[in-house]
């Protein structure tokens, strides 16, 4: 058994190899980083814990957000690569996102314009309705689709991204159909939700979690339930292996240097260790994952795949 004095040492040692891998991580300039989606949204709000988190180990530097939303990101990602390759400008990015778009047509980028250098979280796929909604539970969203085909409305956040692809696998695997109306991103859907002015939404766990008293969750795209969620029936207990969500993380322009890309994923595999963002990630319900550029071929290739066999099945980009 350690003594006081042995555990007080350990501690000491971890916190000194935390800050001298910080003191190593932290840039010598201010990021830029590039928003996608409107304020307000899980992409942003993912963005200003890192901000935060980043200040306080790196408090010479500013991380500096900034927006350009619209169609649903592509916005953003068709101009990326015309951002400056100092490895000081990063741009959010996200999948499915960046494989459905340009299976699509109607973008002006392709997926293998976009790289990616690191992914630091997931949010699985959920779905809400208003808590003022009569709908109570999944059976009963069901059965109400199935009352009235096509009246129901789903909000979501952009077209051919993770919520637009969870939606047409809703009216696929349930045989209902429901309608999806896109938003630039989950910031300008909340409003409609919370007003009812949809009849609810195909989103996101931290969606629940930040308007816990004004929705209602029925159904969600985990392997277990969600600890902050413990009375949401997953989809698998609901007789449906569907687990899948959306994974967010950081891009840089296509001609950034290898060695500036290798900094950036090191940094935020660093920030992603630390204790804060762990405990940010947990109260806000994002799974986090480390991706960096070591693993980001393999990944690529096999995510590609995979969303583009679900793009296939689900009809996305057929005219």
């Amino acid at each position: 058994m350690k003594t006081v004095m042995q555990k007080v040492l350990c501690l000491l040692l971890l916190s000194l190899a935390s800050a001298m891998a910080w003191s190593q991580a932290c840039p010598d300039k201010n990021i830029q980083y590039w928003q996608a989606f409107p304020p307000g949204g899980e992409s942003d709000l993912s963005a200003r814990h890192q901000q935060a988190v980043l200040k306080k180990k790196c408090a010479a530097i500013e991380t500096i957000v900034q927006y350009k939303a619209g169609a649903g990101g592509a916005l953003m990602w068709s101009q990326m690569n015309s951002l400056p390759n100092d490895g000081l400008n990063i741009v959010g990015v996200n999948l499915p996102h960046i494989v459905f778009q340009p299976i699509e047509g109607q973008v002006q980028y392709k997926t293998s314009d976009v790289t990616p250098v690191y992914w630091f979280h997931y949010t699985p796929d959920l779905l809400v309705v208003p808590s003022t909604s009569p709908i109570k539970t999944f059976a009963e969203f069901v059965a109400a689709a199935q009352k009235d085909p096509g009246k129901l409305s789903l909000g979501g956040s952009g077209l051919n991204s993770a919520n637009h692809a969870a939606h047409e696998r809703l009216n696929a695997t349930f045989k209902i159909k429901t309608i999806y109306v896109p938003f630039k991103g989950t910031g300008d859907m909340t409003t409609s939700v919370l007003g009812a002015q949809v009849d609810g939404a195909m989103t996101y766990t931290t969606f629940a979690l930040v308007n816990s008293t004004r929705v209602r969750a029925l159904a969600i795209a985990i392997e277990k339930r969600h600890p902050l969620l413990p009375d949401v029936p997953t989809f698998k207990e609901l007789g449906v292996n569907w687990i899948d969500g959306a994974y967010r993380g950081i891009g840089v322009p296509k001609s950034t240097p290898p060695e500036a890309r290798k900094r950036l994923s090191d940094l935020w595999a660093t920030l992603n260790n630390d204790p804060e963002m762990k405990d940010l990630a947990s109260k806000n319900g994002f799974e986090l994952v480390n991706i960096g550029v070591e693993q980001m071929d393999a990944f690529m290739r096999e995510r590609t795949q995979l969303y583009t066999e679900g793009a296939a099945r689900l009809g996305l980009g057929k005219k």
